[in-house]
């Protein structure tokens, strides 16, 4: 073997004094600090880190080489039959469990409002295989029921319920009914299932509301650890136990196109969710969802969205991602293809099988960039959650207008921040576009039971989605 200490004596590897004096040297007039950027929120990006050598400060997601995270695909054509065709077709082209999106309208998910809606969804699913989560909104206990009804009792099944009536409230400025008797039909109900499914995630804690409005990754973090706290609150008022209140929790992130944003969050909410449980005096590892974001998608030159969402799944699964849960190129536009659904599986399989991403359980650590940033958001989420807790709680928040403020701060700062270089719309357009095919389908609303419960209905500023692209694409 060849020995190599002279030629590292000759090459000694260079600090990060080195690397600044190169730096300054090329940027002749200008000073080093002129390369200091920061997020949105405020959070300082320095141009050079060295090394770290700190332990994280959480546990790694567990580490699986037969299966690193849950590809998780998104059911929401509006017919059942269909929808139940797509699934089918996920869960047999290499996808793990399935999100399906409810809504008996029909405009914004399947159009189902019954147990036997439900399992004409699942017909052929082995829900003690493949698991099921649900995205229902305030029809969250309902549609509870009905896919406990579809699992049949038995207690292998592998669902997630993912009650989350405060994301309802917050994305629509109003519940219908109280929203503290939301919580509570939802608690009751997690309880019931708690019993018949020892294994079901019973709510879901999602910040993604926030970044979907145009929110930081900090504050984000701070809205899903504040749900987290206060839908364990409401558990164990209803019976169970602390450890398993928390331990029925899933915390729900968005997956951006910054991957290394994203990477940083999901280490934060780790440590975040560390912290909070210790306080609680228990020890609970999370499970953590991530969907990738829709407001980072652009209309305009739809294919590029494949990179952006391929980009997001890097983050999220060497951020360590129990699930992830990747849109389609097309979203922006319509209701995605056999194609575009396909696609976002292979950019998984893809990640997983042949790049390998998942064969170190946490790529991250000691990278000075990552850790930085990772301290850097949960130090930010913290101090966020506990103004939040400060103010009485995540409700509490919502109503006065606290949250809704502090996202748009965000969201004003980055537009303050100059034009946004977005590939194919503001950045490399292009002047002749093909068009993309998308699934036409005509919603058909079905009966379902009002998710209206006694007493007058609870508001809030909403936090209404946007798409970063949407302003660039009207001025075209």
């Amino acid at each position: 073997m060849t020995d190599l200490a002279p030629l590292a004596a000759a090459f000694p590897p260079a600090s990060a004094a080195d690397w600044r004096a190169l730096v300054e040297k090329t940027l002749k007039d200008q000073p080093f600090e002129s390369l200091q950027r920061q997020t949105a929120e405020g959070l300082p990006i320095a141009p050079l880190y060295e090394g770290s050598h700190q332990a994280p400060a959480f546990t790694p997601r567990p580490f699986n080489p037969e299966r690193p995270w849950d590809i998780r695909g998104r059911v929401t054509h509006p017919d059942a039959a269909q929808a139940n065709i797509d699934l089918m077709t996920d869960l047999e082209g290499g996808a793990a469990s399935a999100l399906i999106r409810i809504d008996p309208t029909g405009q914004d998910g399947v159009a189902i409002g019954s147990a036997q809606g439900l399992a004409q969804v699942l017909d052929g699913v082995m829900l003690e295989l493949a698991p099921v989560a649900l995205d229902a909104g305030f029809l969250g206990p309902k549609a509870a029921d009905w896919l406990a009804a579809a699992a049949k009792g038995s207690p292998a099944a592998k669902l997630f319920f993912h009650l989350d009536p405060l994301s309802a409230f917050a994305r629509t400025g109003q519940s219908p009914g109280p929203i503290e008797s939301h919580l509570v039909s939802a608690a009751t109900v997690a309880r019931r299932m708690a019993d018949a499914y020892p294994d079901a995630g019973l709510f879901l804690a999602s910040g993604q509301v926030v970044h979907e409005a145009g929110g930081g990754e900090a504050g984000e973090l701070a809205f899903a650890t504040a749900a987290a706290l206060t839908y364990a609150k409401a558990l164990v008022r209803a019976g169970l136990s602390m450890d398993d209140a928390w331990g029925r929790i899933v915390i729900g992130l968005a997956a951006d196109a910054d991957y290394f944003a994203t990477l940083a969050k999901l280490r934060a909410a780790r440590a975040v969710w560390s912290r909070v449980t210790a306080a609680c005096g228990i020890s609970a590892a999370p499970r953590i969802e991530a969907r990738s974001s829709h407001r980072m998608l652009a209309a305009h030159d739809p294919w590029t969205n494949m990179l952006r969402l391929t980009a997001s799944a890097v983050g999220a699964s060497i951020g360590g991602a129990d699930a992830v849960v990747l849109g389609s190129f097309t979203d922006a536009l319509g209701l995605p293809t056999a194609f575009a659904r396909r696609q976002s599986r292979n950019a998984q399989l893809v990640l997983m099988e042949e790049a390998h991403l998942g064969r170190v359980a946490d790529p991250g650590a000691g990278s000075g960039y990552v850790e930085a940033l990772t301290d850097e958001i949960a130090r930010a989420a913290w101090s966020a959650f506990q103004v939040i807790e400060a103010k009485g709680g995540l409700i509490a928040a919502l109503s006065d207008g606290h949250i809704a403020a502090e996202t748009a701060k965000v969201r004003e700062a980055r537009v303050a921040a100059g034009p946004l270089k977005i590939v194919g719309v503001t950045a490399f357009p292009q002047p002749d576009q093909a068009p993309v095919e998308v699934v036409s389908a005509t919603p058909k609303a079905v009966e379902a039971p009002s998710p209206r419960l006694p007493g007058p209905d609870s508001h809030c500023p909403g936090l209404a989605p946007i798409r970063l692209a949407e302003a660039y694409e009207v001025k075209a």
